[in-house]
Order: C-alpha cells, then structure tokens, then sequence
C-alpha cells in the first residue's frame, strides 16, 4: 500500500488491541468521513501490528470529527489515544534504509556489480526506465536483501 500521508488530514491512533486489524481500525474510524487510507505498522519480528495506527482522511474537517469522537473511546476493551499525526511519527514508520539510493548503489558495488555512481536507482532519484533484464536482477538483489532482514 502506498502510504504518502497529509499530516494535516492523518490521525495517528495508539492503543490498539492485537485483535485490531486494518479493516476494524477503518470500519471504527469511517462513520467520520472519507478514508483515504488505513496503515498499521508491522512488527515483523513478532508478526503482528506495533498497537498504534495511522487513518488519513479526504477533508480535514472529517479529521476533526474523528479525534473529538474517538479520542478516549474504547475498542476491544482499550482507550485510544488519537491525536493528529506528526510528519516525524510518519517518516520513521515508512522508509526502510534499503529504499535510498545510496544503501542500493553501495550493496551492489559490494555484490561485485557495475553501478554509475550517478545514475538516479529510481526511489529518490525520479523515474527511471529498465529493461526486463535489469528489473529481474534488482528483485533478485531485493529478495536476497529481505532474507537477511
């Protein structure tokens, strides 16, 4: 899911139950306005979500609704804490290092790999066009990168 929040339309919402799933928080959180979209973090370590949530909003005034009527309330035998998201909350849970330019070109010149040092990788550097070829060898390099995560 792409998640390029509004911080001034997103809620950040804490205290969630493990039972809590996307689609609870966001069957909670609809009765407020149109949702744009619903992330909770993941611990991958443990396999379940990280207790807190974030809900974007289409208007800022259905934000509004949201946080006086679901601040304090109760879900699954919880209080939420829900208050408007930070720009510093949201950035630390969507970026991991292997996403910058510089983590990739650094790796595979490690692998051994021909890299131009200024050519964009395509994730901060703009669009960027590759071959089947190419594509096939970075979802390689990818894959082996999440297996040692």
């Amino acid at each position: 899911m792409a998640f390029a929040p509004q911080h001034r339309r997103t809620l950040f919402v804490a205290g969630l139950d493990d039972q809590v799933t996307e689609a609870v928080l966001r069957a909670a959180f609809i009765p407020f306005g149109d949702l744009v979209d619903v992330m909770m973090p993941l611990d991958h370590k443990l396999g379940k979500h990280k207790g807190f949530g974030f809900v974007e909003y289409e208007y800022e005034e259905d934000l509004k609704a949201a946080l006086d009527n679901m601040n304090d309330s109760e879900l699954y035998g919880r209080v939420l804490t829900v208050n408007v998201a930070k720009p510093t909350q949201l950035q630390k849970t969507r970026r991991p290092i292997w996403e910058s330019d510089d983590y990739l070109k650094k790796d595979l010149v490690k692998e051994g790999e021909d890299v131009d040092p200024d050519a964009p990788v395509g994730i901060d550097g703009g669009p960027v066009e590759i071959d089947d070829k190419e594509r096939a060898r970075i979802e390689k390099f990818l894959a082996k990168k999440m297996q040692e995560s």
